[in-house]
């Protein structure tokens, strides 16, 4: 087995192909949107989700059959349609252009993988299995969600913020650090007393 190598993609403005436009394509689809990338999807057919992000303007969606030359100047490249053989060569294409490549459901045709995700706003928590068993993933995505509640998503602001102002300050980097890790070590419960400073 390869090792994966973890990190968060900036994809803000990055040109993304999804070839593909139904259920399993939305989702995908839909955290391209979310991480701002500019999203380009080929199908035939679209679901009602996908016509309406096309009708609005937030994507671009061309209702044909793929081709290889839809992976020109593309960054990164999901398949995630029902044909094995459009599939197929939506990799083979991916690879011989050095173009990251996601076959949904199919492991072994995959550059990258969809991690479980548990987001509380700026907060994000990525869970892989490699593609080994994504329901283990799912399990303990939902054990994190009760973990880590939506309390988290206004508190890693507070965070920032704080953060954010004591670089702003001339101040000794060995005390800016403990400070910043005592401030992470607080409960969530407390953020509104992190935004004035005050001990929890």
């Amino acid at each position: 087995m390869t090792n994966l190598f973890p990190m968060f993609l900036k994809l803000e403005g990055w040109p993304c192909l999804v070839v593909g436009a139904g259920t399993v394509a939305e989702g995908k689809i839909g955290s391209l949107l979310l991480a701002g990338a500019t999203v380009r999807v080929v199908a035939p057919q679209a679901n009602v989700a996908v016509q309406e992000w096309a009708r609005t303007g937030v994507m671009r969606w061309e209702s044909r059959e793929f081709c290889l030359l839809d992976l020109d100047g593309v960054f990164l490249v999901i398949a995630a349609t029902s044909s094995n053989e459009v599939n197929g060569s939506v990799f083979r294409e991916a690879q011989r252009r050095n173009v990251l490549c996601n076959v949904v459901d199919d492991p072994e045709h995959c550059d990258f993988y969809y991690p479980a995700v548990v987001r509380r706003g700026q907060l994000q928590i990525a869970i892989s299995t490699a593609g080994e068993s994504p329901a283990l993933a799912q399990k303990l995505r939902r054990e994190l969600e009760s973990q880590y509640g939506p309390e988290y998503e206004g508190w890693v602001e507070q965070l920032g913020k704080r953060r954010r102002e004591l670089f702003a300050r001339d101040i000794n980097p060995e005390e800016r650090h403990r400070q910043l890790h005592e401030l992470a070590s607080q409960r969530p419960v407390a953020a509104e007393l992190i935004s004035k400073g005050e001990p929890s």
